[in-house]
């Protein structure tokens, strides 16, 4: 049963199916009956973080290291106990400006910075890009230990021609799957309504097969979990295996983990993408919040039993337990099961992923390049938007590609899990910047940005560049001895900092730096005009009275607009804004010249910044406006306006409680005096008959 074309036809049946899924999610979409207005579909969605790492990883991690796996989902567990706040609060300021990915929010953030957009964009580019690898090689390897078993668990995947390579061909099918199922429309705030029902089924397609498998394992091969923990009990270095503080870095390395967890939860950008882009109604972040976890609690349920099983019966590389232990019971049916189950982990992260980076490649990288680029400048195209489609596809094509080229130079030098904390470590570079600025008003571009530099910088040295030397690409020396037989400068011990794990020690020399320079250089630079407007906007973006603040005086006509939004958007979504603002795109030369309202200009504005991302939509408005822009001191009266009157809101607020607490206790004060005086007459009644009652015994 196990023929190489049976597991590659299954395989092809089920994209196939979640294609199938995806189409019928749009089509749903386009009749206006959504499925992703389902809180439930919404929290299936984003278990999208539990990838190919999860599914074959945390066993591999509980095998060497015992309960420390766990760290990795109590970190987005706690992330999702701030819900009703950080992440409600990134929602709201998503749906506002028409954010399309977590490059495009820093950006707008801090005064809609083309270069910062194109810094974050480049960072999640290097940093994502180990992640892609871990997909491929947990595909590659499935595939192998399912085909080849016993031998297969211990086998090399070295090919001496690429086009040999099952890892290849695997990525080139992903980008073909891809591109066919995330690039049908332009608009990237538009959500993408088929791709989150197909995660969405495959999130229970992972849970099912690892649940299935650990039922197997725990009540078959064992006969429930008080046998195996019986011959566990039988093998003192089993139990060593277990405890809790069997991490590395003992007690700094649960925090540094926890830690570690907790913020690529807020910036993995397949995470920014379904929490935040992806979300149609915040009142979903409620369910999310706890159905979230439940599925983590289930998804980790069999992880100690299997690790444990596998331990026992000696069944090679920890990571491929998950599928050796059906395999040595003779099961033919469920370990292809869990084979669809771990490639449906792998693919849900890599066709998220790779969306959300190629709208970044879009936005943040290409377009604001071509708009610089005066031949190629919006006077000389007609048309771009099926141009820009085509930029994502090539996009996707190449992200692929950087995935298997590190795959193949470097994959093999790596467990699942330790690729994956890589790219934690490196994407976790993005929290500073967005978490700060979404409370601290004064944090400013210059302070992001070097902020992002240094970290990212520490984390390619301290993590990333010991990887080529743990491959052969550079002298291991550098790792042992430190650059120039340095050791102070040793990636693992920089500064003389031993006794952590490396991905604390990188953690925290990172965040240190990033944090110090994003603060300390925001208090000794000014921000913009743009910048302070934003700020303003982000921190006070849960306030109900806020107003979005325009920072140009300029105008323009309806056909200017109409024309700009053709050339980039096409016919449709033009219409659909003109339909939005009851305005007439009328092409008749007196209509084609009407003043266009300030309320048509802001929402060509944020149908450009859909597709385009903040900063080149920014561009774009301003290229078809006739005027000037506001000056700084009428901003800086706006923003004071704004300030001002939000702080009046709250002091009114603060007035409304006190006056309720003081009405409430004069309430109780007044209760307790008519029972005082109703007590008052019922006694001075009592005293009264006593006094009677005599007085009438004496007359008689």
């Amino acid at each position: 049963m196990r023929g190489d074309w049976v597991v590659i036809g299954t395989a092809f049946c089920y994209l196939a199916l979640l294609f199938m899924v995806a189409a019928w999610g749009d089509r749903r979409a386009e009749q206006g009956r959504s499925l992703i207005g389902s809180p439930t579909v919404y929290a299936l969605s984003i278990a999208v973080y539990c990838t190919a790492w999860t599914f074959y990883g945390s066993v591999g991690r509980a095998a060497q290291y015992g309960p420390s796996f766990l760290l990795i989902y109590l970190g987005p567990t706690l992330a999702m106990l701030l819900a009703p706040f950080t992440l409600r609060k990134m929602v709201r300021i998503a749906a506002q400006q028409r954010i399309t990915s977590i490059a495009d929010f820093i950006s707008a953030r801090y005064g809609k910075s083309s270069r910062l957009g194109a810094l974050v964009a480049i960072m999640a580019l290097i940093t994502i890009t180990p992640y892609i690898a871990l997909q491929l090689k947990a595909i590659t390897v499935s595939h192998a230990v399912l085909m080849n078993y016993p031998l297969g668990a211990d086998i090399t995947l070295e090919n001496e021609r690429f086009w040999m390579d099952r890892s290849f061909w695997i990525a080139m099918v992903l980008a073909v799957f891809i591109i066919l199922f995330g690039t049908r429309h332009l608009d990237a705030s538009e959500r993408h309504e088929g791709m989150v029902a197909a995660i969405a089924v495959e999130s229970l397609v992972k849970l099912i097969a690892f649940l299935a498998v650990g039922v197997f394992v725990t009540f078959i091969m064992f006969a429930g979990p008080g046998a195996l923990l019986a011959e566990v009990a039988a093998t003192p270095a089993l139990i060593n295996s277990m405890r809790l503080e069997n991490v590395p870095g003992g007690a700094t390395g649960w925090v540094g983990m926890l830690l570690l967890a907790f913020l690529a939860f807020f910036t993995l950008p397949r995470q920014f993408q379904v929490l935040v882009v992806e979300n149609v109604d915040e009142q979903h972040l409620h369910r999310a919040s706890w159905l979230f976890p439940l599925y983590l609690l289930l998804i980790n349920l069999f992880v100690i039993p299997i690790a444990l099983a596998g331990l026992l019966l000696g069944e090679g590389d920890p990571d491929s337990f998950v599928l050796t232990l059906p395999l040595s019971a003779g099961l033919e049916g469920l370990p292809l099961l869990v084979f669809i189950g771990g490639l449906s982990a792998a693919t849900g992260m890599v066709i998220v992923e790779t969306i959300a980076l190629s709208t970044m490649v879009s936005n943040q990288l290409i377009m604001p390049l071509l708009l610089k680029v005066k031949h190629l400048y919006i006077e000389r195209h007609g048309r771009l938007a099926d141009w820009l489609l085509n930029i994502r596809r090539i996009a996707i094509l190449l992200i692929l590609l950087m995935g298997y080229l590190y795959h193949a130079l470097i994959g093999d030098s790596y467990s699942l899990v330790t690729i994956g904390l890589v790219s934690f470590a490196g994407v976790a570079q993005f929290a500073p910047a967005l978490l700060i600025g979404l409370y601290w008003r004064g944090a400013t571009r210059q302070g992001a940005t070097l902020g992002l530099l240094a970290g990212f910088f520490i984390w390619f040295y301290t993590l990333l560049l010991p990887g080529f030397a743990q491959s052969g690409w550079l002298k291991e020396t550098l790792i042992t001895q430190g650059p120039w037989e340095i050791s102070w400068l040793s990636p693992y011990a920089l500064l003389g900092l031993t006794g952590w794990d490396i991905y604390t020690h990188s953690l925290f020399w990172s965040m240190l730096v990033n944090v110090s320079l994003l603060i300390g250089v925001s208090l000794f630079t000014r921000p913009t005009p743009l910048e302070q407007t934003q700020a303003a906007l982000f921190t006070e973006a849960m306030h109900p009275n806020l107003q979005t603040t325009s920072l140009w005086q300029g105008e323009t006509t309806e056909g200017a607009l109409h024309a700009l939004l053709i050339r980039y958007l096409g016919s449709m979504a033009t219409q659909r804004v003109f339909a939005s603002q009851t305005a007439q795109p009328d092409t008749e030369t007196d209509a084609y010249q009407r003043p266009a309202s300030k309320a048509l200009i802001t929402r060509a504005e944020q149908a450009l910044a859909g597709s385009l991302g903040s900063a080149s939509a920014s561009v774009l408005i301003n290229s078809v406006l006739r005027g000037e822009a506001v000056d700084v001191e009428s901003v800086l009266t706006i923003l004071d306006t704004t300030s001002q009157a939000l702080e009046y809101n709250r002091q009114l607020e603060q007035k409304s409680q006190e006056l309720a607490r003081v009405g409430e206790e004069l309430r109780s004060a007044n209760e307790r005096l008519r029972e005082l005086d109703r007590m008052k007459d019922e006694f001075v009644a009592m005293i009264s008959h006593e006094l009677r009652t005599p007085l009438t015994s004496i007359r008689s």
